[in-house]
C-alpha cells in the first residue's frame, strides 16, 4: 500500500530569483558588474527506499565538487532533490524479515536477551518509515504503478522551482544552490538536466525521453498521456539538455516501450558499478543500449553514487560539454 506525500519543495540556501524570460543567447558574457553567472537547474532523484534529503546527504561531496569544477566555465549548478511520492512500509524493504512476537535481539546480545518493541508483525509491517518510492512493480504482471504519481511530483518541482513564491518551505525536498561570485543570470525554473541514481536512474531516462522533441505520438498508451503533458508543461516544452545515470536500468514494462522507440536522443552519461550486486549490469546495460551515443563509465564500486573528485570531473566536463552543444557521443 502506498500513501502519497503531500511535501512541498524546500531549500536549504536561498532560492535564485526568476526572470520573466529565459535568454537564448550564451549566458557568460561580461556585464558591469562582473561575469555573468548561468544557472544550471539539475533534477537529483533517489533511488529505492532514500528520500530527497538522505540522497543530498549522500551526494554533499559531489555537490560541492560539481560547484567548483564549474565555476571556471561561469556555471553555478542548483540542484533539486526532490522526495517521491509514494511511501514504502517496513516489509517494502529489500531483505526484511518480520519479527517473532513482537521483539528483537539487542544488539550485542543473544537469543536469550530479547527487547520488546511493543510491536506486533501486522503493526510493524505498518508503521510509517521515511523510505519513499518513484513507482512499484507490480509483482503479479511486472507492470510499474504509481508512474503517473512518480512523474507527478516532478511537475510540481519543475514549477514550484520558478518561482520562490510558490515554493514555501516544507520536510521532504531540498533545493541546494552553490553560488558563485558576480552577477548571476536567472531562469524562469526549467530544468536543464537531471541525474538519477537506481530508480532514480531509471526515473532520469524516462523523463529524458518524455520531453523530447517528437517523442509524443500515436505510440503513447492514453493511460501516460496526462503526466506527459504535465511535465512538458512545467518545463515549457523544452527537453533537457543532459541526463546522467548512476546504477540504472530501464523501464521494462510494454507500455512503456515507446519511452525507447526510437532511442533517446538527450545526450546520457551512465556510471555503472563493475561490484553492483543490486542491479544487474546487463539491466544498466540495456538502458545505455536505448541511447544514442551514451557515454559509459565503469567505477571500481558496488552500489553507490561514487563522489570521489576522479568520478566528479568526468561528470563536470559531461555537463559543460552539453551546455555546449558537444554532449551527445563525446569522448571525456
Amino acid at each position: 500500500m502506498s500513501n502519497s506525500s503531500s511535501n512541498p519543495l524546500s531549500r536549504t540556501d536561498s532560492p535564485a530569483q526568476p526572470s520573466s524570460t529565459r535568454s537564448s543567447t550564451p549566458r557568460n558574457n561580461a556585464t558591469t558588474a562582473g561575469t555573468t553567472k548561468q544557472e544550471v537547474r539539475i533534477l537529483m532523484l533517489h533511488g529505492y527506499t532514500q528520500s530527497g534529503p538522505l540522497f543530498r546527504a549522500k551526494t554533499r561531496a559531489l555537490e560541492k565538487l560539481l560547484a567548483k569544477a564549474l565555476a571556471p566555465a561561469g556555471l553555478v549548478p542548483t540542484l533539486l532533490y526532490p522526495t517521491a511520492p509514494n511511501r514504502l512500509s517496513v516489509r517494502d524493504i529489500p531483505g526484511y524479515e518480520p519479527r517473532r512476537s513482537g521483539s528483537s535481539i539487542e544488539e550485542g546480545g543473544d537469543a536469550a536477551e530479547e527487547v520488546d518493541y511493543g510491536l506486533g508483525q501486522a503493526e510493524e509491517e505498518k508503521e510509517e518509515i521515511d523510505s519513499w518510492a518513484w513507482f512499484r512493480r507490480d509483482e503479479a504482471t511486472g507492470s510499474y504503478r504509481f508512474v503517473r504519481e512518480g512523474m507527478g511530483r516532478l511537475a510540481e518541482v519543475i514549477n514550484a522551482s520558478s518561482s520562490s513564491a510558490s515554493c514555501p518551505s516544507g520536510k521532504g525536498d531540498e533545493q541546494s544552490e552553490e553560488a558563485g561570485a558576480g552577477e548571476k543570470e536567472q531562469q524562469p525554473g526549467f530544468i536543464d538536466g537531471v541525474i538519477g541514481f537506481s530508480q532514480g536512474g531509471c526515473m532520469a531516462g524516462m523523463l529524458a525521453s518524455a520531453l523530447e522533441e517528437g517523442r509524443t505520438g500515436q505510440d503513447l498508451p492514453m493511460e501516460h498521456t496526462g503526466w506527459v503533458g504535465a511535465v512538458r508543461e512545467a518545463n515549457g516544452g523544452r527537453p533537457l539538455k543532459f541526463a546522467v545515470v548512476y546504477s540504472g536500468f530501464y523501464a521494462v514494462p510494454g507500455d512503456l516501450a515507446w519511452l525507447y522507440e526510437p532511442k533517446i536522443k538527450t545526450p546520457t552519461l551512465h556510471f555503472l558499478g563493475s561490484l553492483d550486486t543490486v542491479v544487474d549490469e546487463s539491466r544498466s546495460r540495456g538502458l545505455v543500449e536505448r541511447c544514442e551515443a551514451p557515454v559509459v563509465f565503469t567505477h571500481p564500486g558496488g552500489h553507490y553514487v561514487p563522489v570521489s573528485k576522479e568520478w566528479v570531473m568526468p561528470l563536470a566536463g559531461f555537463i559543460k560539454k552539453c551546455l555546449d552543444g558537444e554532449g551527445q557521443g563525446m569522448k571525456l
